[in-house]
């Protein structure tokens, strides 16, 4: 009875646990002889109980053995129920000593059950620390998994950016040598643009040098053509002066002769030779214009013309030498009369009126071309 409950306990444990250990070999003819034992011993403590005058009191035990919290292994399929067991027929009642080696044989049973479960449980420890280790072994290899590739991926990072780093300072490397191109050739055309400027400056220079000289040319030729004809119109003047002086005295004979008045003669004269004299400051009316057409060729302004007029003292020798220019009245612009001035002092020397001799002091006004 007491293996039966026993039994009966271990069968309650069992369906209370979910979780078995994997069973051995032989494990149900193990149960199956277990069983026909219990069967047996049942038979003979019922026969044994009913043939003594005292009934004993009966005794209950239950065998409970802990079990460790262990991850829930895979289920496996419940093996098949043990074959039942046919009951034999009860054998005839035995004696005192058959009873005593049944107890005898139970408490040993009993002792390999204890053992057995002390096995399975130190097997189930023995699993569990095996299945902890592996898993600790498991969770390092994940750990040193994830320090490679975390090494990895920074080594990728760090290459990245070193990448990244060679790609910028070529790009400023470039930058630099495009501003420093684009610093030549702007130097290279600022020197283009200075050479044109001063090669038209030049070609400027040459071609006011070239001008000053035929203008200079031309006034020297106009001086020796006026000069020339100067010199005949001296030399008409003279002949013509001679022819009048001849037919005068011969008037002033004949009226001598005649007994006409000689003071009235005489004041004649005086007036004639008063009138032709060429002393003085007194100049024939297109001498203004000789000077005008002397000294303009030789202005140079290209600045404003409005409003512009200077009035210029000059002295000059018999001979038109300059002797003297200076200002007398401003237009008001220092620039223009400075060169104006300049025109009146490359004039030199004056031209000579009709009598051979320029006057000693006269003035020119002149204004700028467009005035």
């Amino acid at each position: 009875m007491i293996g039966s409950q026993n039994k009966h306990g271990r069968a309650r444990g069992a369906s209370a646990r979910p979780i078995r250990p994997p069973r051995e070999r032989g494990t149900g003819r193990a149960f199956a002889l277990a069983a026909l034992m219990h069967l047996l011993l049942i038979w003979l403590l019922y026969h044994g109980i009913n043939w003594q005058n005292n009934t004993p009191a009966g005794a209950e035990a239950e065998i409970w053995t802990e079990i460790p919290d262990t991850p829930a292994p895979t289920p496996r399929p419940a093996p098949p129920p043990p074959a039942p067991v046919k009951v034999q027929p009860a054998p005839p009642p035995a004696k005192d000593e058959d009873a005593d080696i049944a107890l005898q044989e139970k408490k040993r049973k009993q002792q390999e059950a204890a053992a057995r479960e002390a096995q399975l449980a130190e097997q189930r420890r023995q699993q569990e620390q095996a299945q902890q280790e592996a898993e600790a072994k498991r969770q390092q290899q994940l750990a040193a998994q994830a320090a490679a590739a975390a090494a990895q991926q920074k080594a990728m990072q760090d290459k990245q950016k070193q990448i990244e780093q060679q790609r910028q300072a070529d790009l400023q490397k470039q930058q630099q040598q495009k501003a420093q191109q684009d610093k030549q050739r702007q130097q290279q055309q600022a020197e283009a643009q200075k050479q044109e400027q001063l090669k038209e400056q030049k070609e400027q220079q040459e071609a006011k040098a070239k001008s000053d000289a035929q203008a200079k040319a031309k006034a020297e030729s106009d001086a020796k053509a006026k000069a020339a004809a100067q010199a005949k119109a001296k030399a008409d003047a003279e002949a013509k002066a001679k022819v009048d002086a001849e037919r005068k005295a011969r008037l002033a004979q004949l009226q001598g002769q005649l007994g006409g008045g000689t003071a009235g003669s005489g004041e004649g004269l005086a007036k004639s030779g008063t009138g032709k004299g060429a002393g003085g400051n007194a100049t024939s009316p297109g001498y203004a214009e000789k000077v005008q057409r002397r000294v303009r060729p030789n202005i140079v302004w290209a600045g404003e013309t409005a409003g512009l007029e200077t009035v210029v003292s000059v002295r000059c020798s018999p001979t038109g030498t300059l002797l003297s220019a200076n200002i007398t009245r401003s237009s008001g612009n220092e620039q223009w009369d400075q060169a104006a001035l300049r025109a009146v002092q490359r004039s030199d020397p004056m031209p000579v009126d009709i009598d051979g001799k320029a006057p000693g002091a006269f003035t020119i006004t002149l204004r700028p071309a467009g005035g």
